[in-house]
This record gives structure tokens, C-alpha cells and sequence, in this order.
């Protein structure tokens, strides 16, 4: 299968994240996974939602290198990112976020 660069997808999704998130890279290496929660999201006006989403998708652009897939999903307020093995990257790509979204939180990392 091959992969591309960055995928960044923030629309909702029939199919099973399991089915649209990828567990390897092009190499066959297996990628690893980390989750945030942006808390009550989905209850602002759509254009702070459409900023912050902007903000997010920005920040995984910087990250281009590590960040093979993204979803955030509006219903659960939950932002999904499958990453490359690379030393302390999911915490550096977190951060960078938190820099730009104050209030979303780490709340699972694979």
C-alpha cells in the first residue's frame, strides 16, 4: 500500500477509523498513534470551529515529515494523528498544537 505524505481529513467519516487509519508506513514500519480531546468544540459558532480546525491543520503541516494520517472528528470533539516512529515526536507534535489550541488536551497516546 502506498501512503501519502500527510493525509488530513477533518470531515465525518462513514467507515471505522480501524479501516481509514493506517497501521504501517510505505516500509512496512509500524506507526504510532496519539489522540485529543478540543473540548466543547462542537457547540461554537462554525466559524471558530473552522479556525481552530485551520490552526490544527497548520500545525500538522509543520510535521509533515512524521504525520502520515489526521481525522478529527466534530461529534467527539477528538482529533486523531497516526505518526511515524520517531523519538519524542507525538509530545513535540502535541505541544505544537497546544501552542495553537490551548485547550486541547493529550488524552491517549499508542
Amino acid at each position: 500500500m502506498s501512503l501519502p505524505r500527510l493525509s488530513v481529513e477533518f470531515n465525518d467519516a462513514s467507515e471505522p477509523l480501524r479501516k481509514r487509519a493506517p497501521s504501517h508506513d510505505e516500509n512496512g514500519k509500524p506507526l504510532s498513534d496519539f489522540m485529543m480531546l478540543i473540548p466543547g468544540l462542537r457547540d461554537k459558532p462554525k466559524h471558530l470551529i473552522d479556525s481552530t480546525l485551520q490552526d490544527v491543520h497548520i500545525t500538522l503541516t509543520h510535521f509533515s515529515h512524521a504525520v502520515v494520517f489526521a481525522e478529527f472528528n466534530l461529534k467527539l470533539n477528538l482529533l486523531w494523528v497516526s505518526i511515524r516512529s520517531i523519538q519524542g515526536i507525538r509530545f513535540e507534535i502535541a505541544s505544537a498544537i497546544q501552542e495553537h489550541v490551548p485547550e486541547a488536551k493529550l488524552v491517549s497516546h499508542i
